[in-house]
């Protein structure tokens, strides 16, 4: 064998194994690499759980909303015309001038030059000098024109701040006067200072019942896919290979139900730290989440969670450290059993608040004379009209029932009529608060008649305690403007309720309701 073929082996060899050491380097490269990166999405999913688990405690850690914070605090940025800002440079006579001929030059044709040359460059000199003035004269214009507009827009930012500052102010006082449009402007900023993680919904609604002096909230939960169904990543080098660690179903379940309960209480907790006691008594919160309806494939928007709270009984909690779900059974609130699942908790009867708000005494007056007022109908009257709404509203057979206390007692029967079967039907029309005497008089007379659900109507309010207590024992309650909006819907007639919640009017069990006479329902 010779010494070349030798030494090509040996180089053979060589680069056999350079190309081994550098295959096994970069696999484990990659390796590190994708281990690195099952680390970082588990990291990932770590972070979103944490922030999940972070929905109660970290809003406690914030600031409550407050007018003065809702403020714009006007600072324009300085004015920036950048390069419009530096004067042209002029040019200079020296650029241009020729050098004056020396010594011998001078007299033999050098200075007939020269001067040629001076009057040339002269020239050059001249239009350079008027292109100079030109262009610094339109730098100048510009200037002016870029801080016209600088101005023109500060002071457009400024008169509209200052219109946002002066809204502001105007509904501090409506809030303060307990008008329900400035509250429900005030609790709509409170709600949208709040921050969530990416892929929550930002939807709800805001009505404010002065009569009650509590604020109704319909919020929008979030789908069950923000809890991470992966736990960890793990990276199989036998056969690189990124395999997600699947979650436990019960424990997904069990996070997303606590997210819901902590949701509730944060909604609560931001809107009474933000308000006052003598215009927020309590909050009814209503939590639904928009899905699909898996039986039908149709949208849908199941309520999952509903609780009224009373500021007296939350503002002893210690929120750092309850059990969300614990704390809202503690609240009586009614939950869904499986939040997940999309498990319902349907109300008795879904209203727009907004829209079957009281108005004030005097804009029913102005044209009362073209409406039938309620509490003008004798009582026969009166059962009638209430009979015609709920046959419109779907009751199939209708039977007036006996009763000693002089109200409109019937029952009435429905498929569809609130939860269907029996259910007992009984009208006041008075012009006073609804107590929890008049409520609770009506689960008697449900057992007594074995009835399935209960509606107690009215032409006045109810209080908020016998709201809590209807809600506990399948009663339906309808006050005046309920009434009032529910006749217009489905029977056509505009009627005026008769009467009005007093002004910021404590809902007390304790206030004499105001009844008609014995001629009253």
């Amino acid at each position: 064998m010779t010494a070349e073929r030798r030494a090509a082996e040996r180089q053979a060899r060589e680069a056999a194994r350079w190309s081994r050491e550098a295959a096994k380097a970069r696999q484990a490269e990659h390796v590190a690499k994708q281990q690195k990166l099952a680390e970082s999405k588990t990291s990932a999913v770590a972070e979103e759980v944490s922030l999940l688990d972070r929905t109660l405690v970290g809003a406690l850690e914030r600031h409550a909303v407050t007018f003065d914070s809702l403020k714009v605090k006007f600072e324009p940025q300085p004015f920036q015309p950048g390069k419009l800002a530096e004067p042209l440079v002029a040019p200079e006579w020296r650029q241009y001038e020729p050098a004056e001929p020396r010594g011998l030059d001078r007299w033999f044709g050098g200075m007939s030059a020269y001067r040629r040359a001076v009057a040339q460059a002269k020239l050059l000199y001249d239009a350079a000098t008027a292109s100079f003035q030109q262009a610094e004269a339109e730098r100048v214009r510009a200037l002016g024109a870029a801080r016209a507009e600088y101005d023109r827009k500060v002071e457009t930012a400024r008169q509209g701040a200052k219109l946002y500052n002066e809204n502001v102010d105007t509904n501090r006082d409506g809030f303060m006067q307990g008008e329900p449009e400035a509250v429900e402007w005030f609790v709509d900023k409170v709600l949208r200072a709040s921050r969530y993680p990416n892929g929550f919904p930002r939807e709800w609604q805001v009505a404010y019942r002065p009569e009650n002096r509590d604020v109704v909230i319909e919020f929008e939960l979030p789908p069950q896919q923000v809890v991470p169904v992966v736990r960890e990543y793990r990276y199989i080098k036998s056969r690189d290979a990124m395999d997600p660690v699947v979650r436990p179903s019960g424990e997904v379940k069990q996070r997303y139900a606590r997210l819901v309960a902590s949701i509730a209480l944060r909604t609560l907790h931001e809107v009474f730290s933000a308000t006052q006691p003598q215009i927020v008594e309590a909050v009814v919160l209503n939590g639904r989440v928009s899905t699909i309806d898996k039986a039908t494939g149709k949208k849908a928007r199941p309520h999952l969670i509903s609780i009224e709270a009373e500021r007296s009984a939350f503002i002893d909690l210690n929120l750092a450290d309850v059990d969300p779900a614990a704390c809202l059974r503690g609240l009586n609130a009614l939950v869904s059993p499986n939040p997940f699942d999309l498990e319902a908790v349907e109300p008795f009867i879904a209203f727009d608040l907004r829209r079957f708000r009281f108005v004030d005494s005097a804009d029913e007056l102005s044209t009362l004379d073209s409406r039938r007022n309620l509490l003008k109908l004798s009582p026969t009257e009166f059962e009638h009209l209430v009979k015609e709404l709920f046959v419109a509203m779907g009751a199939e057979a209708w039977r007036t029932v006996p009763s000693k206390d002089g109200g409109v007692d019937a029952v009435a029967t429905s498929k569809n009529l609130f939860f269907g079967g029996v259910c007992l039907i009984q009208a006041k029309r008075w012009t006073g608060l609804v107590g929890l005497d008049a409520v609770h008089a009506l689960t008697g007379v449900m057992t007594d008649h074995n009835a399935t659900t209960g509606v107690l109507v009215t032409t006045s309010w109810f209080s908020r305690t016998s709201e809590q207590f209807a809600q506990r024992n399948r009663i339906t309650l309808i006050n005046g403007a309920e009434l009032k909006h529910l006749i217009k819907q489905h029977l056509g007639i505009d009627v005026v309720p008769g009467t009005s919640p007093p002004k910021r009017a404590r809902a007390s069990d304790n206030t004499q309701t105001g009844r008609l006479g014995p001629a009253g329902s």
